[in-house]
């Protein structure tokens, strides 16, 4: 059961983890663990932006020239350049500060608005990283918990055109880690494993 994928389903949208390589994803968009200058940096945000190439760079530099640096918990949309994924989501998750400033709800945002912006460019199908769980330093534990609940609140609440919602975790601890969450959130709330 450790190291085994989790799905459920929600309104008709099957949500479910994987272990992988976000950059290969071929969902119809990937999000991007971004920070808020949105020029790429270590981590899921840089191997996308390699990954992806120059024209994503490029999109977010305009992004930033118009609108200002992306606060945490907000969203933007882009091209995809070389990737798989037709779009890329980016997202700002907190800085990890010890838990009582605010952390959880800007990490419940940073999932939900990805998933309010995929919905309305009528995207069938997005992959999330974890997000702020590497240099933000966000304990895996918790940020699978926030990250589950979020992703199973915002489509118990609407039906939307997303019909598939992965989490692609790269390496076996998180992996194991969000698919536990899963089972749990799930479990919690009456909804049963495929």
């Amino acid at each position: 059961m450790e190291n085994q994928a989790t799905e459920v389903t929600i309104n008709q949208t099957k949500l479910r983890t994987i272990q992988g390589n976000i950059t290969q994803q071929t969902t119809e968009a990937i999000v991007n663990a971004a920070n808020s200058s949105l020029m790429g940096g270590g981590g899921v945000d840089g191997a996308i932006h390699r990954a992806g190439g120059p024209a994503i760079l490029e999109e977010c530099k305009q992004i930033v020239a118009r609108c200002g640096r992306l606060p945490t918990g907000e969203a933007v949309i882009t091209t995809s350049g070389n990737l798989k994924a037709k779009y890329v989501i980016h997202t700002v998750g907190p800085v990890w500060r010890g838990g009582g400033k605010g952390e959880p709800e800007l990490l419940t945002s940073a999932y939900q608005k990805s998933l309010k912006l995929a919905a309305e460019n009528k995207l069938s199908s997005i992959s999330f990283p974890s997000i702020s769980t590497g240099v933000y330093g966000y304990p895996v534990s918790h940020a699978a918990k926030v990250a589950t609940g979020a992703v199973i609140t915002f489509l118990r609440q609407s039906t939307t055109s997303i019909k598939e919602v992965v989490f692609v975790l790269f390496d076996a601890k998180t992996f194991a880690t969000y698919s536990s969450a899963l089972r749990e959130t799930a479990a919690k709330i009456g909804l049963n494993l495929a």
